[in-house]
């Protein structure tokens, strides 16, 4: 995804520190705690007999960034009460990525997730992948309730979307003729479409005007783009301990994620081949070799500029509407991945 390179940031990335999003969730707090009361009374619409298995899916640990962008897009700028309207949408929006988590450790056998288990490990697959089927439902009722069907709509047609993009990377899996841009569609679908939908509700159901609401959507979009691209990059360049989750899945699984798409190009020939068996599954995964070839080759880096691009044309699309009162968070939570992606390489 090209981004023109006339728009930077003059907010420096801490690239030696800990990955913080605490100076952009700060202003949520009020938010964020009524989204947790909000999606803590949900519990009761599920059966008793699944009760307990939503409610471990439902730990507040997480990061939260998709409700961050229904609030932050639509922030009014006065910090008071947030809107009920803004609540509920956020909670459909991180109930269907909940969902998507659930389902994606199931596909990727991952046994980590938030730095415990996933449901997955912790009920068997068969039952975490209807688990999953549950939210997606459950988040369809909340939004059903809103007093129009443009929400649901909206929110409907993202889902589709969004497992679109699973299922083409999942039928993908072990395929190495993969491209660059197979796998810009991918994630264009299965990451990107909810962080645009989480802005595109966050402006409309916050009242602003017609064209920020469709810039908020394309910043959505964009930092979705960035956001996969760094979730792909922390899948080997991060620590588990820190990022929470099991490394290395996408090699194990078979997935040529940018990281690998990049190494397959600079890999001579005789050293792509292995790389290729081992994606095919004909071989077992060697992740340490994988990690030193990275290195070698300087893999982060270029993975890194798509970071950067992404996140550059997130910031143009908000340029016109500077003062406006989301655009000032909407952009510190772009400066946090750039953060956070620093933090990998620290």
């Amino acid at each position: 995804m090209p981004a023109p390179a006339a728009v930077t940031s003059n907010r420096p990335a801490s690239a030696g520190a800990a990955p913080d999003l605490a100076p952009v969730f700060a202003r949520l707090r009020p938010q964020m705690a009524a989204l947790d009361v909000f999606l803590r009374a949900q519990l009761a619409a599920f059966e008793p007999e699944i009760r307990d298995l939503a409610d471990y899916c439902l730990d507040s640990s997480g990061k939260r960034i998709r409700p961050a962008l229904v609030f932050l897009s639509g922030w009014n700028g006065t910090g008071g009460p947030p809107a009920p309207a803004l609540v509920r949408a956020a909670a459909v929006v991180e109930l269907v990525h909940l969902a998507t988590l659930v389902h994606d450790d199931i596909m990727d056998a991952a046994d980590l997730r938030r730095g415990r288990g996933t449901a997955m490990r912790r009920f068997g697959p068969e039952a975490a992948v209807l688990l999953g089927d549950a939210l997606f439902a459950h988040a369809l009722n909340l939004a059903a309730q809103f007093p129009t069907a443009e929400v649901c709509l909206l929110v409907s047609d993202s889902t589709r979307k969004v497992c679109t993009g699973e299922i083409v990377q999942t039928l993908r899996r072990r395929a190495t003729d993969v491209t660059r841009a197979d796998y810009d569609r991918v994630i264009e679908l299965k990451t990107a479409e909810l962080f645009r939908v989480s802005c595109l509700l966050g402006a409309r159901l916050g009242g602003f005007a017609a064209e920020f609401t469709a810039a908020a959507a394309e910043f959505g979009r964009q930092l979705g783009i960035a956001y996969q691209i760094y979730d792909d990059l922390a899948d080997f360049f991060g620590e588990e301990t820190r990022i929470g989750k099991t490394l290395g899945t996408d090699l194990r699984s078979g997935k040529l994620t940018l990281p690998l798409l990049v190494l397959r190009e600079r890999l001579p020939a005789d050293e792509r081949a292995t790389l290729l068996d081992e994606i095919a599954g004909r071989h077992a995964p060697d992740l340490a070799v994988r990690l030193a070839q990275m290195r070698e080759h300087d893999v982060f880096s270029a993975v890194n500029a798509a970071v950067q691009s992404a996140l550059a044309a997130a910031e143009t699309a908000l340029a016109p509407h500077a003062a406006l009162p989301p655009v000032p968070p909407l952009r510190e939570l772009a400066d946090a991945l750039r953060a956070q992606v620093g933090a990998l390489r620290a």
